[in-house]
């Protein structure tokens, strides 16, 4: 089955009736917001997810997998790394989550949140919602879960709710953003994950400063590494500005 059928398969399984774009853009797209608003309510069947998982690992191989072997730390234990966060074949890669933990519900939106669920196929949404039902609450700044990575090359996916800013940074702020970090990293310990990629948590829809979330980042993954010496810790960055801030931040 060539792309253009496999995609026009999945379509029909997650949207009967639709209709369907000619373009394998435009239906690469519509299967990704459909993907996106999803319920984990709602029934899938075996067929979508044997189609889902042969597609998303096929667009995993041309995207190419970064394994950290392949990186050079910038200090002892520490990576730093531009790119695709989905593309990481690690211990476990951070995704920036929201207090509902099910995944960003917007249709083909730019956040992490997105990219980490459209990449790792509904059994992420599925397995964060059983999760969440036997919670029975929201989920807590601060905290961290984890999960399998599904489709993802790594091994785990840590989910973590970072403080949303509305106006000046305050000091809880501050300590929010720190726990997020240390939650973790001792939840990766606690499951003998070796290493660690953190996106930059709360940094983007929910609006903590760059400078100051990196230094926050920089400052409590080295005061972890201090008594962790089997730990590896990549930070992620994808925009430019992030870049440079970890760049002036680490191997001084």
């Amino acid at each position: 089955m060539n792309k253009n059928a496999q995609l026009s398969r999945m379509i029909s399984l997650l949207a009967p009736g639709y209709t369907q774009p000619d373009s394998v853009t435009e239906k690469r797209q519509l299967l990704r917001a459909l993907m996106n608003v999803w319920r984990p309510e709602q029934p899938i069947s075996t067929e979508f997810l044997h189609l889902q998982d042969e597609f998303l690992q096929q667009e995993l191989m041309e995207k190419g997998i970064v394994d950290l072997t392949d990186l050079t730390p910038v200090e002892p234990q520490i990576y730093l790394w531009q790119g695709d966060i989905t593309r990481l074949k690690v211990g476990a890669i951070v995704n920036a989550a929201n207090s509902q933990m099910l995944g960003c519900f917007y249709p083909l939106h730019a956040c992490i949140d997105n990219a980490i669920h459209s990449a790792s196929g509904l059994q992420l949404r599925q397995n964060c919602w059983e999760i969440m039902q036997k919670q029975g609450v929201t989920e807590p700044t601060g905290k961290a879960k984890i999960t399998p990575g599904f489709n993802l090359p790594a091994d785990y996916i840590l989910h973590t709710v970072g403080p949303i800013i509305s106006g000046e940074l305050t000091e809880e702020d501050c300590k929010l953003l720190a726990e997020c970090y240390r939650s973790c990293l001792e939840l990766a310990k606690e499951k003998g994950v070796q290493s660690v990629a953190f996106c930059c948590i709360s940094t983007g829809e929910f609006r903590f400063p760059n400078e100051a979330a990196a230094e926050i980042a920089v400052r409590t993954v080295r005061d972890f590494l201090q008594n962790n010496p089997q730990m590896r810790v990549i930070f992620n960055v994808f925009k430019e500005i992030d870049l440079q801030i970890y760049q002036k931040l680490l191997g001084k």
